[in-house]
């Protein structure tokens, strides 16, 4: 058995443990502290930040709107029956090509050829009654001339020839009678024969005919829509402008000497895979008047679609050149920074110093910005390290070039 320590002993090893422990945390304290003293007083001075600057250039630049296209027929036709029927058969195929005039469907015509053969029938009938009409006449014309010598002479009393010249205009009236019903006769035949070939629906013009929307066996009335029929090539393409970029439009079809409709000015199409349509358009309607609600105008542009590739429904977008702006100024986006609504762009001062200048900017122009205030042409602009910098900081400054522009053309509007 193991002797029992005197309590006395045991709490003087916990203090004398626990004054160890404390003594030697706080020299690891010192030797840290004198540690990281050495290594700071050992670091070297920061030196100037490398940077690459371009200088602000002066250019002529052809500024663009572009504007979301709606797709749609350059003309589109209803194709409704002109009679009321029973729809029989359907001769075209859904989503091909017709032509004008075509056949696409047709309505029972047993009704309405009863119709055109008895009206056929009035037809004869009025000219039977003509001729009737024409013999009574005659007779009373023969009556007449064999009649007037004898009253003349005293021969017949004159009350017999009045008579017999009544008679005679009468007939007269009779013929006219006739003749009148042979003409409504032969109007109602005619109108028995159009209602018979309006039982052939045909297409109002050429293009491609839609999936029908009455079936075989329905009766159709002249308030049906049977399919809908829409030429493609050209199609058209309706988009929406604001008031500024109309006027920019109008301005520069009056330097060419046109008008916005005459100026065939070139219209592009972007399609909604970002490809960019082969075919040039052009303007082919303005709207009467500006959308008050919205300050926009509507616009529609013609395309060529040979091949009938692009359909009605359709979206994309439609860009023109609306302006040329002479030596403006350009920036790259890169190097335009926004500080609580203020775009800063920051400049390398004759002292190698950065010094960083409000700018007040134009509409964009592919990669870059128009400045319209704040800067001069040949300011050395920095391109990169921007998150380094402040006023007054130290640069060493190397030439790059500023990135190239990805559109020949800007996009007009608002600046930052």
């Amino acid at each position: 058995m193991s002797p029992v320590m005197p309590r006395e002993v045991m709490r003087g090893d916990r203090d004398f443990l626990y004054r160890s422990l404390v003594l030697g945390a706080c020299a690891a304290s010192l030797l840290g502290l004198a540690g990281c003293q050495s290594k700071g007083a050992a670091a070297p001075a920061m030196g100037p930040v490398p940077v690459t600057v371009t200088e602000a250039q002066q250019q002529d630049v052809n500024l663009k709107g572009e504007w979301v296209g709606t797709l749609d027929g350059y003309t589109n036709a209803q194709i409704q029956p002109q009679v009321t029927g029973y729809l029989i058969s359907q001769d075209y195929k859904e989503g091909s090509v017709v032509s004008k005039g075509q056949i696409l469907f047709h309505i029972d015509p047993r009704p309405f050829q009863a119709s055109v053969d008895q009206a056929a029938a009035q037809v004869d009938q009025a000219k039977g009654q003509l001729a009737q009409s024409l013999a009574a006449r005659e007779l009373a014309q023969i009556n007449v001339n064999r009649d007037t010598p004898l009253a003349a002479a005293k021969a017949i009393a004159q009350s017999q020839l009045d008579t017999e010249n009544q008679t005679l205009l009468q007939d007269d009236a009779s013929v006219a009678a006739s003749k009148a019903s042979i003409e409504a006769a032969q109007a109602s035949l005619q109108t028995a024969k159009i209602n018979l070939g309006f039982t052939q629906v045909r297409s109002l013009i050429t293009g491609i005919a839609g999936a029908a929307t009455t079936q075989v066996g329905n009766l159709v009335s002249t308030q049906s829509t049977l399919t809908s029929v829409s030429t493609l090539d050209p199609i058209k393409v309706f988009f929406s402008i604001s008031d500024s970029e109309y006027l920019g439009l109008v301005e520069r079809a009056k330097q060419k000497g046109t008008d916005l409709l005459d100026s065939k000015m070139p219209l592009t199409l972007t399609l909604a895979n970002g490809q960019k349509y082969d075919h040039p358009g052009k303007i082919v309607f303005v709207d009467r008047q500006m959308n008050q609600q919205t300050g926009a105008i509507r616009i529609a542009a013609a395309f060529p679609n040979p091949g009938n590739v692009l359909r009605p429904g359709q979206f994309g977008r439609v860009s023109a050149e609306t302006e040329v702006q002479h030596d403006v100024l350009l920036v790259p986006q890169l190097a335009v920074q926004e500080l609580q609504g203020i775009e800063q762009v920051y400049t390398v001062s004759p002292q190698g110093t950065v010094h960083v200048v409000n700018v007040t900017l134009g509409p964009q122009y592919g990669n870059n910005w128009i400045v319209t205030g704040g800067l001069t042409p040949g300011t050395k602009i920095i391109l990169d390290n921007l998150q380094k910098l402040k006023e007054g900081v130290p640069v060493s400054p190397h030439q790059g070039e500023p990135p190239a522009v990805t559109s020949m053309t800007g996009s007009q509007g608002a600046g930052r």
